[in-house]
């Protein structure tokens, strides 16, 4: 397995947000995790990408404990990942921020303009190359944070509602974009609210509620899991998703 995460647990201030959630990820996956706002899976991601130390348990990346280690650490391993909130360095332009990714890998700035060259290339983002990041709108940002992480060379990817506030088209271009980055052979885990964004790209899908996970398995089982079903889907959601599924 590319990363374990065994019986990892976090609290705040004795509000316990992840109890003994365990996830295991083979290189070259899709996984999905869903779950109702509140219900961890944010606080997990973070125990992953080392921006939190869990309380308890243990995060294993290609067989190295990373549990503690600093999330410098855990790019230099390979693991990148974005936020909620898209953090870019407004002032920069959108090259200049992905070259700060690209840096991590090549050290020379040549090398690293050309790597976020071809980065900002494959993420459509080539004809704003000189624009200052703070004049993007939602889409744009999300689009800039992905492509400064590929910049760094990542072999897993971890997308924290990368999709979440995008319009109907936008939602195409950005699965297309993941799509694309996965073809590279990098490993994806991806918190995602919208279903159908999850549904099409999944091969696995975790579900937490109340900081445990409650079900994981392919997207055809989880849609018609009662479980899930009860905790986040609802039972309209839930036919609508399961139609989905069988299309996808």
């Amino acid at each position: 397995m590319l990363l374990r995460a065994c019986d990892v647990s976090m609290a705040f201030d004795g509000f316990v947000a992840v109890a003994g959630a365990s996830l295991e990820v083979a290189a070259g996956e899709i996984i999905g995790l869903i779950g109702p706002n509140g219900a961890g899976k944010s606080t997990f991601f973070n125990c992953l990408s080392g921006d939190l130390a869990p309380h308890a348990g243990k995060v294993l990346f290609d067989d190295v404990d990373v549990t503690r280690a600093s999330p410098e650490a855990h790019a230099r391993l390979g693991i990148g990942r974005t936020f909620q909130v898209p953090a870019t360095f407004q002032e920069m332009t959108l090259l200049e921020n992905v070259m700060v990714g690209a840096f991590l890998r090549r050290p020379r700035e040549r090398e690293a303009r050309a790597e976020a060259q071809r980065v900002l290339e494959l993420t459509g983002l080539a004809d704003l190359a000189h624009y200052k990041a703070g004049s993007l709108g939602t889409p744009g940002r999300k689009r800039l944070e992905i492509a400064r992480v590929l910049a760094a060379g990542p072999r897993l990817m971890l997308l924290d509602e990368a999709l979440a506030g995008l319009t109907a088209t936008e939602v195409r271009q950005a699965i297309e974009l993941v799509r694309a980055i996965h073809r590279m052979g990098i490993t994806l885990v991806i918190v995602e609210h919208v279903m159908e964004v999850i549904l099409t790209l999944a091969q696995r899908i975790v579900v937490f509620n109340q900081g445990r996970v409650i079900a994981h398995g392919a997207p055809d089982q989880i849609v018609n899991d009662a479980a899930v079903i009860d905790a986040y889907l609802g039972h309209a959601h839930a036919r609508r998703a399961s139609h989905a599924a069988r299309s996808g």
